[in-house]
């Protein structure tokens, strides 16, 4: 009898805490274009696009990312992500000129703060608002 009582209280527990995830293309909403806009003044190696790929959890949306259209450009990857508060993007990039790049840019009091790795030059870079305050080479 405990045996079962265990189980249906695992098996409970477990439904009780699965979530169903969707994701949806759809116009970046006016939040997270301003983010965009605002990381995009300051740091132009960050695209500025219309179009997110929203992943939601019970209604609420989790992240979001935008997917780009490479051929004709210096990419052979790019991948931007915006997360839930629309405060911070992150940014994975690769190209034959600058190498592999990422990291991240925070709004903080109305200035970007970016934090940027790069494995060519093996950098770290802390900048804000568009200018380098720190660069470290490793």
């Amino acid at each position: 009898m405990k045996k079962y009582l265990l189980l249906a209280a695992v098996l409970f527990t477990t439904i009780s805490f699965s979530q169903t995830i969707t994701s949806k293309q759809e116009e970046a909403s006016v939040e997270q274009y301003e983010l965009l806009k605002k990381v995009n003044q300051y740091y132009p190696d960050i695209s500025l696009s219309k179009s997110v790929t929203n992943f939601y959890a019970d209604g609420k949306i989790i992240d979001s990312q935008q997917d780009f259209d490479l051929r004709g450009t210096k990419f052979s990857s790019y991948k931007l992500g915006i997360e839930p508060g629309n405060k911070k993007v992150k940014f994975d990039y690769t190209s034959s000129e600058a190498g592999h790049v990422y990291g991240d840019v925070t709004i903080f009091n109305g200035n970007a703060l970016r934090t940027t790795f790069n494995e060519k030059t093996n950098q770290i870079d802390v900048s804000l608002n568009g200018k380098s305050v720190y660069l470290k080479k490793l």
